[in-house]
């Protein structure tokens, strides 16, 4: 799979999925720009790349300021001329689960770093791809926007489940204008955002899960893909299903 000369811009880039997919999509010859929260995280992973050889950039900010988003095109349009595809990782989940105990600020933070995000960094991307009349956008949602549960909670599977819908409504809106969406729909994946799950999953269920690299091949084959040629929904999962229901009724 090439890659060769596009400009990539991969949010959530400093660990998980974000990480797999930059590297991988690096290795494929990307010129990527990591965005992430945690500054020392994404720089991290733009070494990493640097030293395979590979083209980065990373920038910290929270996607959910909008105005960084569109400061970051600026930026990478001034350096690059173009941005060919946007991959829309970033999120995480909250500490309460249930509806009745859910804060506003955790809904409000869940919101923000899954859905908003998502959105305002689709806004800042859009004129250039309109401009060129050629664009990706790979959304990563999850199965709790599918399927809801109690181990996922309220607020993340409302996120995700936004997120499908929101790739959906790209694709209807910028039909026949040669932009395309995706959206990557993991089921359980061992990445960090586990840790913070009420009950952390074990090592011995973790080796069941996908993993992140899996899911990062899933994005590049997405992005690889002749431009006349789209994967509006992939679903990921694993092929063995664990009971959590011990994790569940801990909640």
């Amino acid at each position: 799979m090439s890659l060769d000369g596009k400009v990539c811009i991969i949010t959530g880039g400093g660990s998980g999925i974000g990480r797999s997919a930059a590297i991988m999509m690096a290795k494929a010859g990307a010129k990527v720009i990591l965005v992430g929260r945690t500054a020392s995280k994404v720089e991290e992973v733009q070494k990493e790349i640097e030293s395979s050889g590979g083209t980065a950039t990373a920038a910290s900010f929270d996607v959910a300021d909008k105005e960084a988003g569109l400061q970051l095109i600026k930026d990478v349009l001034a350096e690059f001329g173009q941005v060919d595809m946007l991959i829309n990782n970033a999120g995480h989940s909250s500490q309460h689960r249930m509806l009745l105990s859910t804060t506003q600020q955790e809904l409000r933070s869940v919101m923000d770093s899954n859905l908003n995000g998502t959105v305002f960094m689709t806004q800042a991307v859009m004129p250039n791809m309109q401009e060129r009349g050629e664009g990706t956008i790979i959304n990563v949602a999850s199965l709790a926007g599918v399927n809801p549960g109690l181990l996922a909670g309220m607020a993340y599977g409302a996120a995700k489940a936004a997120v499908i819908n929101f790739t959906s409504f790209l694709n209807a809106e910028f039909k026949n204008t040669g932009l395309r969406a995706s959206v990557v729909i993991p089921g359980e994946v061992d990445t960090p955002i586990l840790n913070g799950r009420p009950f952390n999953p074990s090592r011995e269920s973790r080796e069941t899960m996908v993993t992140s690299d899996d899911t990062a091949e899933a994005i590049v084959l997405i992005a690889s893909l002749p431009q006349r040629a789209c994967i509006p929904e992939l679903i990921i999962r694993p092929t063995y299903m664990r009971d959590v229901s011990a994790e569940v009724g801990i909640l």
